[in-house]
Order: C-alpha cells, then sequence, then structure tokens
C-alpha cells in the first residue's frame, strides 16, 4: 500500500464539515495554546538573539512575527513563531510520537493564512491536516527514530508545516503529495545530540521545520514534485522511515483509520515549562508542597522513581554554568524549582534564576532511578514517585501515574486560557481576553489577520 498518498489524499479532501465537533474544539485549543508558549518563550534571552538575527537581515515583509512587534517576510515569519512555539518548553505533545506538533504545523499554518487573508475555519483545516501529517509519521517510529539520534518535532514536524501550507494553498491530491514528498527532502535532520547536549540551537527546531514546511509546499505549487513513497520508501531503500530508524516501522500507523481517528486527540497540554517526562514528578512534588509545609533547608534527599525512557532523557543533574534547555529536561532541576518556587513556568527557565546556587545545591540532593513497576507500565502511563526524606528521617512521597494535560486528565478551555494570561506577564489583561475569546470561536473569525494583530 502506498501511505504517502492515502495520507495525502485524506489531508487534500479533508472538510471542517467532515470533521468532529470534538476534533474542531481541540484544533482551536491547540492554537490557544500556541499562543501562551509564544508569550512564554518571549523571556528568554536566547530566544530574544534569534529575534535580534532575524531582524538584522530581513525587516521586510507582510508576515507578523507574533508578539515581536515587527513584519518580515514568510520563511522567516515562520522561523520565529516556530521558535517561540517550541523555546519554552511548554508546547503540545503527542505520546505515542514523542513530537510536539504545534511547534511546526501551527506557525506555518498561520503564516500561509495570514498572507493569504483566510478565515478561521481554513486554518481549523489545516491545523487538523498538518497533525495528522506530522504525527502518523512520528508513531510509525516511535520510540526508535529519537533512539536513532533525532527529533521528530523537527523531522516529522515539516511533513504536518507542508501538508497544512498544501491545505491552505487550496492544493490538490497530487499536489499535496508533493509538498509532503518535497517535505522529505527538505526537512532539517533535528540532531537529539543537541538537546541531550543542552545547546540552544534545539530551540529552533520547530521553526526551521515551519519554515521548510512552507518552502516544500511552495515549490510544490510551482511544479516541483518528489518521490510519491517518501515516507514508506521503496525498493531504493530511500524513504524516510528506511533512513531514519534503527528498527522496523509500523507503516500501517501512518494510513490506519484516516477520517476515523484524529491524532490531534491524542495531543496532551502542558502546564509546566519543561519536558513531558519530568512532568510527573513536578505535580508529584507540587501537591506534596501544597499539603505540607515544607522546609527545604530539612530535606536530606528526594528520590524519584520513574520510567526508563524518562531515566536515559531527563534523569541527569545541571549545573550553575548549564544552559535553559539542560535545565528543561532535568528532573533534578525541575524537582528543585518546584520546590524552592511552588511553581514551574517560564520564570523558572531563566538564566537568571538558573545562576541562584540554592537551586543548583538543591537540585543535587535529587537521584532519579528506573522502577521497574513504572517502566513496565510505559507508555499507557508516564508515572514517576517522589520520595522526600527529611533530616530527622521522615519521608513523604507521592506518585503520579497521568501527569495533567493527558487526554485522560485534560487541561480545559478555561485551564489553556489560564495558561495564556499567566505566560503574557503585564500585557494588556482586556486585550488578551478578547484575544482568547477570539481563538475560543475561531470558526467565525472572518481573517487571521484579526489575531495575528492582536497577538
Amino acid at each position: 500500500m502506498n501511505h504517502t498518498r492515502a495520507l495525502a489524499d485524506f489531508c487534500s479532501n479533508l472538510t471542517i464539515d467532515d470533521l468532529p465537533e470534538e476534533v474542531v474544539g481541540k484544533a482551536k485549543l491547540c492554537i490557544l495554546d500556541y499562543v501562551a508558549n509564544i508569550y512564554g518563550s518571549l523571556e528568554l534571552s536566547a530566544v530574544a538573539n534569534v529575534i535580534a538575527y532575524i531582524k538584522s537581515i530581513e525587516q521586510k515583509g507582510n508576515i507578523t512575527a507574533l508578539g515581536c512587534g515587527f513584519k518580515t517576510n514568510i520563511h522567516l515569519a515562520a522561523f520565529i513563531n516556530g521558535t517561540t512555539a517550541e523555546a519554552v518548553e511548554a508546547q503540545d505533545g503527542v505520546r505515542f510520537g514523542g513530537n510536539h506538533p504545534c511547534a511546526a504545523v501551527i506557525p506555518a499554518a498561520i503564516a500561509v493564512a495570514e498572507e493569504r487573508g483566510l478565515d478561521g475555519r481554513k486554518l481549523i483545516e489545516a491545523v487538523v491536516a498538518g497533525y495528522e501529517a506530522a504525527n502518523r509519521p512520528a508513531a510509525a517510529m516511535h520510540p526508535w527514530h529519537t533512539l536513532s539520534g533525532f527529533l521528530p518535532t523537527g523531522t516529522c514536524g515539516t511533513f504536518g508545516a507542508a501538508a497544512a501550507s498544501a491545505k491552505l494553498y487550496g492544493f490538490d491530491n497530487d499536489q499535496m503529495l508533493n509538498a509532503i514528498a518535497n517535505a522529505g527532502y527538505l526537512l532539517p535532520i533535528s540532531m537529539a545530540e543537541h538537546l541531550m547536549g543542552g545547546h540552544t540551537i534545539k530551540i529552533v527546531q520547530g521553526g526551521q521545520a515551519a519554515s521548510a514546511g512552507i518552502m516544500a509546499a511552495g515549490l510544490a505549487g510551482s511544479g516541483l514534485t518528489g518521490t510519491p513513497f517518501v515516507l514508506e520508501g521503496s525498493a531504493l531503500n530511500g524513504g524516510f522511515t528506511q533512513i531514519t530508524t534503527r528498527a522496523a516501522p509500523k507503516l500501517n500507523l501512518i494510513s490506519d483509520a484516516l477520517g476515523k481517528t484524529f491524532s490531534i486527540m491524542d495531543v496532551y497540554f502542558k502546564p509546566y515549562t519543561a519536558c513531558r517526562h519530568t512532568h510527573g514528578a513536578a505535580q508529584a512534588v507540587l501537591e506534596m508542597s501544597e499539603r505540607t509545609d515544607i522546609q527545604t533547608a530539612d530535606i536530606e534527599k528526594v528520590e524519584v522513581h520513574t520510567y526508563g525512557i524518562a531515566e536515559l532523557a531527563v534523569g541527569k543533574g545541571v549545573s550553575i554554568s548549564d544552559s535553559f534547555v539542560s535545565a528543561q529536561f532535568s528532573i533534578p532541576y525541575v524537582v528543585a524549582a518546584c520546590l524552592l518556587d511552588g511553581e514551574l513556568g517560564p520564570k523558572q527557565l531563566t538564566e537568571k534564576r538558573m545562576a541562584d546556587p540554592q537551586v543548583i545545591g538543591l537540585s543535587k540532593k535529587v537521584s532519579v532511578k528506573t522502577d521497574e513497576t513504572l517502566n513496565q507500565q510505559y507508555p499507557g502511563k508516564t508515572a514517576s514517585r517522589v520520595a522526600i526524606q527529611f533530616k530527622n528521617r521522615e519521608t513523604i512521597s507521592r506518585q503520579i501515574d497521568i501527569p495533567k494535560g493527558d487526554p485522560r486528565d485534560p487541561m480545559t478551555a478555561m485551564d489553556i486560557a489560564g495558561k495564556v494570561k499567566k505566560f503574557a506577564g503585564n500585557r494588556n489583561d482586556r486585550k488578551i481576553d478578547n484575544l482568547i475569546e477570539t481563538i475560543l470561536n475561531l470558526e467565525t473569525t472572518a481573517d487571521i489577520r484579526q489575531i495575528t494583530d492582536m497577538i
């Protein structure tokens, strides 16, 4: 079976009238959550440096660098807007794909919709199609794509950005197929080595994917073609899933039940600004802190028991000279920040907060271990148990089986609106309320530029 063709045909033919009400609702929540991430990411100096560089090379264009106060060309705007979707590490994600579709798909979709003056209904269609094109290839290779050294937000996200762009350009089935195929040629490698090493270039993977996806679709519209078997490959052994994973992909996940099940419904939202693998520990600590007056000076040690992938990906500690990316991917740092600050938001991931010896010192009391029982439950559950032992030998503990934001314990529209307001800082409250209301009623919006002007 040609799985790529099946996916392309589905994305091309999808209409909002065919979508279940809950799918439309989830797409709007994904867009609303995306806005929160933009505001949160603008707190980071690394993001300011990216924006300053883009402004230095190009200030001509009519596409909004969201929240930044200027416009530029469509590719650079998508690059910035994908970077701000990703950088604060509070972006949505898919448990069974290990990817964060919003960081690539929504920046591309909004940029093209703004360019063409399209309405909210078209944007919803593009986001749903883009999430399918990003999430299904990621699921087909999970977790081996990541374990082979790639970050699927950048790689698979480019397929999603291309599909979303092609949808907004009104492409037919063949043009959609070529947009997705071209994405396979242009997508970034998105090396996991950079993330694991805590290097700040990691934050641009969504922006690179968004920009490359728009380019892939634009080139398809100009007549350039790519292999129609880009995802599954052929006897030439050069297909995407053939060259980017060490294990045989489950190709049926690319095309099974298209139109019957929607991957966007599997998307989780993040209440905290750190890798999802840290969230069980963060939530456990914050819930214990609400119930018990924890004096950090009295803590002897903290043990975090979790599943194997979590220990591998986020079990390491940090030093005072490490980057905020290292902190986002460190259970010891996350636990320490939660204990000291009682929250985990954009301010906990700034360089200023990381420079505090108190948070680094407390993080060194935190150890992370794989618990075989919890490991056996993964990926069905992403469970973590935190045990805090005090100097008087008293111990308190808390286990979280399903962290908040999972579809089984979802963040509601009110929760995500609260996240937008919190991350928006001291921006005008009335304007933020209007923005939230507009996105939650997106299908009635006549021109996406009403939203880009408000952000």
